[in-house]
């Protein structure tokens, strides 16, 4: 009996010593989880591109591809969210319209153009899109984040024509449109077209296939 009345303010203490420590050391551990959590980190989307140099369309085409780092697309018809990383491909300008009016999160991409007109787009390393198109050489020069205003205005043509001979590729996640693309020449179906939008500094929009 009196071992029994011995050992009992030692297990007393030794409880009440275990039970502070564990007080102490639990916010501990939970700060220390607190600074170990990840958020997830939105990627940024892409810069404007300008290729300053002279040639004829398909050459400028070749250029802004290489630039990009894109092939051409392996299957006729595919959504931009399952195109693959490192492609190219094409969307006539109405569907383009359409797509940028309703701020759609998908394109349809063809692999070979169905108009003369039609609008390429190239989904690069990081998944997002770029529209690529024509400008003026004044207006190209204006569209680096580092000169241009919070909102710019311009006009992007489907192919190379006198008054647009500079190729050029814009993030369709910083482009906001009020009108369908309209064609130079009224009267033919073929003509190359214009589509007037602000170039945002910001993403406004969703990305095709970033949902």
């Amino acid at each position: 009996m009196s071992r029994i009345l011995l050992v009992l303010p030692s297990l007393v203490v030794f409880l009440l010593v275990l039970t502070f420590s564990c007080v102490l050391t639990r916010p501990l551990f939970a700060a220390s989880e607190a600074m170990t959590e990840v958020f997830p980190v939105q990627k940024a989307a892409p810069i404007a591109i300008v290729i300053e140099t002279a040639g004829s369309e398909a050459e400028l085409r070749r250029h802004m591809r290489v630039k990009n780092h894109v092939a051409e697309l392996s299957t006729g018809t595919i959504r931009f969210s399952e195109a693959p990383i490192g492609s190219f491909g094409f969307i006539a300008p109405q569907s383009l319209g359409m797509a940028l009016v309703t701020q759609s999160p998908d394109l349809e991409l063809e692999r070979e153009a169905s108009t003369f007109n039609a609008y390429e787009i190239h989904k690069v390393a990081d998944g997002n899109g770029l529209l690529v198109g024509f400008m003026s050489t004044d207006a190209a020069s204006q569209i680096s984040p580092s000169e241009r205003p919070k909102n710019l205005r311009i006009a992007l043509y489907s192919n190379s024509v006198d008054k647009a001979p500079t190729i050029v590729a814009v993030p369709l996640s910083k482009l906001m449109i009020d009108r369908m693309p309209m064609r130079l020449d009224p009267k033919k179906s073929d003509s190359p077209v214009v589509l007037d939008m602000d170039l945002q500094t910001t993403v406004n929009r969703k990305s095709p296939g970033r949902q």
